[in-house]
């Protein structure tokens, strides 16, 4: 899809970009901030029919803006390329939602170098990428809004998912210390930390597993994605004394 159309006479929306937006918390997200009157830059690295399909539904359907591209949230060069082109020329930068991610489950000593490198890439390489090449843009307009989606495997790890529970705790981190450095700049940076949510990422598990689970959560059910995407539009207007938190959102799980 190309890039946005200049039109002047049309009242500024604000601009946010979503990784990872094809399916799932991606994919709530985007069609919340399309509702709440957004133009979207989304970005996925498979899954691109899809969110070639969700694009022109959010254009129709919202009168906004929308764009797609395929990118891989853990390669810098392909990160780097999407910022180098053109799609933010036409009013910078407002919201950067770093959401892609991938998964990995199994026993650490019998984990690859490389899939370790892919977990850390996806999960965690990519939020410095995009927060990285994000922030001068939101520098232009000293205003800006950084929701990193996190889980609660960062805040208190989990077995078999060491790799990933790492990743998000580096988010974590990452999260509080930018937000530091950021708030004299009237840029927030705030984390959401997802328990168990109702995405294809948990189909690995059986009903068994699921339902094991969903015992021990006091809210006895798992999570919508729409309800991540209605705490990321509350982060998004919220006043900008409120930065560098990680928001847990597991129905009292953990």
């Amino acid at each position: 899809m190309g890039n946005f159309t200049d039109n002047t006479n049309q009242n500024e929306a604000k601009l946010a970009l979503i990784t990872g937006a094809s399916r799932g918390i991606g994919e709530a997200i985007a069609r919340k901030l399309a509702s709440d009157g957004y133009d979207l830059v989304l970005t996925c690295k498979s899954s691109f029919e899809d969110l070639s399909a969700l694009a022109n539904e959010l254009k129709e359907t919202y009168n906004i803006e929308c764009i797609c591209k395929r990118v891989d949230a853990g390669n810098f060069g392909e990160v780097q390329e999407l910022f180098e082109e053109t799609v933010f020329d036409r009013q910078g930068l407002d919201v950067l939602v770093n959401n892609a991610g991938i998964s990995y489950i199994g026993l650490l000593h019998e984990m690859k170098e490389d899939e370790w490198q892919a977990v850390m890439n996806a999960d965690l390489n990519s939020v410095f990428y995009h927060s990285k090449l994000a922030i001068p843009l939101m520098l232009r307009k000293h205003s800006g809004r950084i929701v990193n989606i996190s889980s609660v495997w960062g805040n208190v790890g989990a077995s078999t998912e060491v790799a990933y529970s790492a990743a998000k705790g580096g988010v974590n981190s990452f999260t509080k210390a930018l937000a530091k450095e950021l708030a004299s700049s009237g840029i927030t940076v705030n984390a959401v930390a997802c328990g168990l949510i109702d995405t294809k990422m948990n189909e690995c598990f059986s009903e068994e597993d699921l339902a094991g689970v969903i015992e021990e959560i006091p809210a006895d059910r798992i999570g919508k994605p729409e309800e991540v995407a209605e705490t990321v539009s509350l982060l998004l207007n919220a006043p900008d004394y409120l930065t560098g938190q990680i928001i847990t959102m597991d129905g009292g799980w953990t």
